[in-house]
C-alpha cells in the first residue's frame, strides 16, 4: 500500500506520518509539501531514515509535478492535508489561501482520477460551519449542518469540500472527507495558540489573549485525529463526511491560565488584545456518526494531552528555537527539489 500525504512536513501531517509508519510498516509512505513558512522539514528528519518513506519538494497547484509524482509512486491512497490554515493570514492575504485550499486541492483529485486511486481523503475543519452560541451547550455541528463560513480560511475550506464531494457525484471519485476540532500536540507551529502560550510564558513574554479570552474551542489531541483518519481511509464508506471532535470544550482563556499553572507562571503574564475580525465564538462537534458507524472514540482528556505537550515542548526546545529564529528554513536540503 503506498499513501501520498500532501502537506505532511505541517503538523497535523507529520504527525500523521510517524503514526502511520509505527501503525503500518509494510505501508510505503510518500510527503508531498512544498514547505511554506509552516512546513518544516526537520520535523521529519527521524521519517527520512525509514527506507519506506520519501519526501518530495512540489507544491500541490504544480500539475506537472504532482502527475509526474504519480506516474512514478501509483499511490493506492491521498490524504491531502495541504493547507494555509491560520485565519489571521487568511484576513492579511486571501489569495493564497484561495490557491493551495482550492486549486491545489483539485490538481490532487484530477492527477487522482487520471491515474486511479483506492481513496482520495480531504482533511478539513469544524470552521466550515462557521460558530455556535456561546450560552447554548445543547448545540453542537453535526455532518449535517449547514456550511456558514466566517473567514477567507474556512471559506476556503468549505469550497474544497464542496469540490471534493463534486468530484465524487460527477466523476465517481472514492473520496471522504474530515471535519475536525482544533488539534494540538507536538510539532505544532508556534503562532498557534496552545505552542504560542508555551513558548512565550517559557520566556516570560507577554501572553496576548483575543478579546475577553471567552472564545470556546473543541480540543483533540493530534494522536486521537490521527487514528480517526487511519479508520476513515480504510473503512469509511466512499462520499461520506465524518465529523471528529474531542468533547474537551474550553475557553481560550481557561487554556492560558491552564499552561501558566503548569509551567509555574504568573498569570499576570495575560495581556488581552483586540479582538479577531470576525472571530467565531465557539465550535464544538458532534462526533457521533464516527463512534457509530467506524467505532472511533477520542482517547485522550485535555488535562492529560496539555500535560504530554507542554512536556514535549520542554523536551524539543531546539525545534522550536530554530522556527522562532528562522534557522528551520535552512534545515531544507536543496537535494529535495529535484524529486
Amino acid at each position: 500500500m503506498t499513501i501520498f500525504v500532501t502537506g505532511g512536513a505541517g503538523f497535523i501531517g507529520s504527525n500523521f506520518i510517524y503514526y502511520m509508519l509505527n501503525k503500518h510498516p509494510d505501508y510505503r509512505l510518500v510527503c508531498i509539501d512544498c514547505l511554506t513558512y509552516a512546513g518544516n522539514l526537520s520535523t521529519l528528519k527521524n521519517a527520512l531514515q525509514n527506507p519506506d518513506f520519501r519526501f518530495c519538494k512540489i507544491n500541490i497547484c504544480d500539475r506537472k509535478a504532482v502527475y509526474r509524482l504519480f506516474e512514478e509512486e501509483h499511490p493506492d491512497i491521498v490524504v491531502n492535508f495541504a493547507a494555509e490554515s491560520h485565519v489571521d493570514r487568511s484576513i492579511e492575504n486571501p489569495e493564497v489561501f484561495l490557491n493551495t485550499n482550492i486549486i491545489g486541492t483539485s490538481v490532487m483529485m484530477d492527477a487522482c482520477r487520471k491515474y486511479g486511486i483506492k481513496r482520495y481523503h480531504q482533511v478539513s475543519t469544524d470552521e466550515v460551519y462557521g460558530d455556535l452560541p456561546v450560552d447554548r451547550p445543547d448545540l453542537f455541528f453535526t455532518e449535517e449542518t449547514p456550511l456558514h463560513t466566517s473567514s477567507p480560511y474556512s471559506s476556503s475550506k468549505a469550497a474544497a469540500d464542496l469540490l471534493v464531494l463534486s468530484y465524487h457525484r460527477t466523476y465517481g471519485l472514492p473520496v471522504t472527507i474530515s471535519r475536525c476540532s482544533n488539534n494540538y500536540g507536538p510539532y505544532h507551529f508556534p503562532e498557534k495558540l496552545i505552542p504560542l502560550m508555551i513558548v512565550n510564558a517559557l520566556a516570560d513574554k507577554e501572553l496576548p489573549v483575543y478579546g475577553k479570552g471567552i472564545n470556546v474551542r473543541d480540543w483533540l489531541y493530534v494522536e486521537d485525529h490521527c487514528k480517526a483518519i487511519d479508520l476513515i481511509i480504510h473503512n469509511g464508506k466512499n462520499g461520506e463526511v465524518y465529523n471528529v471532535g474531542g468533547h474537551n470544550e474550553k475557553q481560550n482563556i481557561e487554556i492560558v491560565k491552564m499552561i501558566c499553572h503548569e509551567l509555574g507562571k504568573p498569570e499576570s503574564l495575560i495581556k488581552y488584545v483586540e479582538d479577531r475580525k470576525g472571530h467565531d465564538m465557539r465550535y464544538a462537534i458532534n462526533p457521533e456518526k464516527i463512534h457509530r458507524e467506524l467505532g472511533w472514540y477520542p482517547e485522550t482528556s485535555f488535562e492529560d494531552g496539555i500535560k504530554i505537550t507542554i512536556k514535549w515542548y520542554l523536551e524539543n526546545e531546539e525545534w522550536w528555537k530554530g522556527i522562532i529564529s528562522g534557522e528551520f528554513q535552512y534545515y531544507y536540503n536543496p537535494k529535495y527539489s529535484n524529486h
